[in-house]
């Protein structure tokens, strides 16, 4: 989506007020993933996913109808900071073990599972966090064909708790040292709980685990691909779209380009790109977006300038939620003009990504706070318009992996993210042309030399910040006072979380080099080193 739009995407409750509908897609098998709060949930669906069966997560206070109506081949317990034995903890229906569906318990989800079926569950007299050695006592199911059929594995723990009495008709399937019930079974009601956490790269057979789970327990057949999902995806559109028109905004951002070119490829003139400079973009961002979209894949794309009307409003504006509300105020406003010339058009397609779905849930329940800092605007209520989202159900990898297929370029799938009010956000106090050129400049020069250095790929978010403090410097003879930049650079998988990225001291060295003497107006560079939390990614 456009800049000023590509996080309002994610005020997913206010498409409940407007008389907006999104398109979805069935699917014939799903892995159900009840949230319970862990920091690895969104790690189970993505591999399940990796092994082929498509899956969706759940508050864990789903209801037993609702998972009915969505008949699951199987449901998956996450793990949790919890213990199921305190008040308040998350606790879902017990009725779930009842409807004749596999379940697989992971840490809290096991000692939930045991919990409300008779079972006992404790403080472990020793915590057991990272690898331990598993032994397997029994090698079948989850436990199936491991190479040479090996007795122990190593795997990854996270608990405080742990399992002191199984239910009724549940057998032991392995224990380490700290845990002398590990894993267990009840075939008959093909229930299944393991301590440890196969989703994580630690577990050396966490696949292997995962895929019996999946195969040989639920007995899926498979199917879910980028490549799978591109077909369908195509023929639900035409089918939904008719001979009706789509219009996109489009940033040249990755989740906005790869939707925007399977809606080209599924309904080819049919969609109307629009992309609004708004003074905010990165360098040569806009004239990329033209070149990719309009001359090299031959979409209609309506290309706005009206950089001057966003940093004229913008002028003297420091205050961070001032800067957002006046870029997607604007943002409206000019999309919404330019959608009049086209006519008579029926929906708008936008790149909402399943993270964007699933963080207005909370594991306690639907969320009542939507964050402005995501939340830079709305479509107007009167534009009247269906909503297509052809990537609300996927990962920002699946995403890729989509792009990939469709023949756009490495260097456009893997950019990395960028807010909705763009360099608004990185320009700290006083946005004006020249500070944002300044900006512009140091930023480019950073994604060169981490380019350079092999390392682009290794972060999931990197940029420069220009900071509102002019500091002393000396250069030849002379004495400067010049503005002062930050280099911020994170890895993670999905953006709730992020660690810093520990770069090189010489591709800093060159980075802050390069900026110092190329560009004009800036004197020194520093390197952020905070990470989420407790800070955020960007600065503003």
């Amino acid at each position: 989506m456009l800049p000023a739009i590509e996080c309002w995407r994610k005020c997913l409750l206010f498409l409940y007020f407007c008389n907006i509908f999104h398109i979805i897609m069935t699917h014939e098998e799903l892995i159900l993933i009840l949230d319970y709060g862990s920091q690895y949930t969104q790690l189970i669906a993505r591999r399940v996913r990796e092994s082929g069966v498509y899956s969706e997560l759940h508050p864990f206070n789903i209801s037993v109808e609702k998972i009915r109506s969505l008949n699951p081949k199987g449901i998956i317990l996450s793990g949790s900071p919890h213990s199921a034995y305190e008040e308040g903890a998350p606790i879902s229906a017990p009725q779930i073990f009842e409807l004749g569906i596999p379940v697989l318990g992971i840490c809290f989800g096991l000692q939930l599972m045991a919990y409300q079926l008779g079972g006992e569950v404790d403080k472990a007299a020793k915590r057991e966090y990272g690898h331990a050695d598993l032994l397997i006592d029994d090698t079948s199911d989850l436990f199936a064909g491991f190479a040479g059929n090996r007795t122990t594995t190593k795997v990854w723990m996270s608990h405080g708790d742990h399992l002191t009495r199984m239910p009724s008709g549940f057998q032991p399937m392995a224990h380490t040292s700290n845990s002398p019930i590990c894993a267990i079974k009840d075939v008959r009601r093909k229930i299944y709980g393991i301590q440890f956490h196969p989703e994580v790269v630690h577990t050396a057979n966490g696949k292997e685990i995962l895929k019996n789970f999946l195969y040989k327990i639920c007995e899926c057949k498979g199917g879910w691909s980028s490549v799978s999902f591109i077909q369908n995806s195509i023929d639900d559109i035409r089918h939904r779209v008719g001979n009706g028109r789509v219009i996109c905004a489009l940033s040249g951002g990755v989740d906005s380009s790869v939707a925007a070119v399977l809606l080209h490829k599924a309904i080819g003139d049919q969609l109307y790109c629009i992309h609004i400079n708004n003074g905010l973009m990165r360098k040569g961002e806009s004239g990329q977006v033209v070149q990719t979209f309009r001359d090299n894949f031959h979409m209609n794309l309506d290309y706005v300038d009206a950089s001057d009307l966003f940093l004229k409003e913008l002028d003297g504006v420091t205050d961070p939620e001032k800067k957002r509300k006046i870029i997607g105020k604007l943002f409206i406003d000019v999309f919404e003009q330019e959608a009049k010339k086209i006519g008579q058009v029926d929906f708008l397609c936008q790149g909402t990504l399943y993270p964007d779905v699933i963080e207005s849930v909370s594991f306690k329940g639907p969320s009542v706070t939507i964050k402005t800092h995501h939340n830079v605007g709305g479509l107007p209520e009167k534009m009247n318009l269906k909503l297509i989202e052809p990537f609300r159900e996927l990962f920002k990898d699946e995403v890729r992996a989509v792009g990939h297929e469709l023949g756009l370029s490495d260097e456009l799938i893997w950019r990395h993210p960028f807010p909705g009010p763009g360099l608004a956000v990185r320009v700290l106090g006083e946005i004006t042309r020249e500070r944002l050129d300044l900006l512009r400049e140091a930023d480019a020069i950073f994604v060169e030399e981490v380019k350079k250095a092999g390392l682009y790929r290794d972060i999931w978010q990197g940029f420069v910040v220009l900071l509102p403090v002019r500091s002393v410097g000396v250069m030849g003879d002379g004495r400067t006072y010049e503005y002062t930049v930050a280099i911020r650079a994170v890895t993670s998988v999905d953006g709730m979380t992020a660690d810093w990225f520990r770069m090189p001291h010489e591709v800093l060295a060159n980075i802050s080099s390069r900026i110092t003497n190329e560009v004009r107006g800036i004197n020194r560079v520093v390197y952020d080193v905070s990470s989420k939390p407790p800070a955020t990614i960007e600065w503003e």
